[in-house]
């Protein structure tokens, strides 16, 4: 079963509109209403975007990514989910000097198991990874942004820097990961 753990992004409804029409089977939460010790009921998860920084919520997110770590749980993060997963291993992220909002080239550096050679996307991000700590790679980058797709080394652990929800190759990416 996978969980989506709904961050308060705008773009949800999408994603999850989405995993219906592909007849996906999910459960959805807020973090604030998760309850931690249920995750052994999902073998997979995807992290939402966000709307504000809360605290609370970033420490959630980061057990989440721990326990999918430890477990093996198939784990993409998206947007803010990405750059949880890179603060949550030791990387940093910055603030960008302007919102990254529209379509995007994606060009993918490395063979992975969900993207191809280049995907066009939707940005929607105040923020982004500037530094990968030591266990994430990164898999494909665009003209504004170096890590748009990251892997947890010999993992299913995936971030998104743009919304895969918001076009048809980030909803292949999205079918692809849930197949793994």
């Amino acid at each position: 079963m996978l969980l989506v753990v709904d961050n308060g992004s705008i773009y949800t409804k999408n994603l999850t509109d989405f995993l219906n029409e592909k007849n996906i089977s999910f459960e959805i939460q807020t973090p604030q209403l998760l309850n931690l010790n249920s995750l052994e009921n999902y073998n997979s998860v995807i992290l939402s975007g966000r709307r504000k920084n809360e605290k609370k919520i970033n420490e959630i997110n980061s057990k989440i990514i721990t326990y999918s770590i430890q477990n093996n749980i198939k784990l993409l993060g998206i947007c803010y989910g990405a750059e949880i997963l890179a603060l949550t291993l030791g990387g940093t992220i910055r603030k960008i000097s302007s919102l990254q909002k529209g379509n995007e080239t994606i060009n993918v550096l490395t063979k992975n198991l969900i993207s191809s050679d280049s995907l066009n996307v939707f940005e929607s991000h105040g923020f982004e990874i500037s530094k990968l700590p030591d266990k994430l790679i990164p898999l494909a980058e665009s003209k504004n942004c170096n890590y748009e797709i990251i892997q947890y080394e010999k993992k299913s652990i995936f971030g998104t820097q743009f919304h895969p929800e918001m076009s048809q190759d980030g909803h292949d990416l999205i079918e692809k990961f849930c197949s793994l």
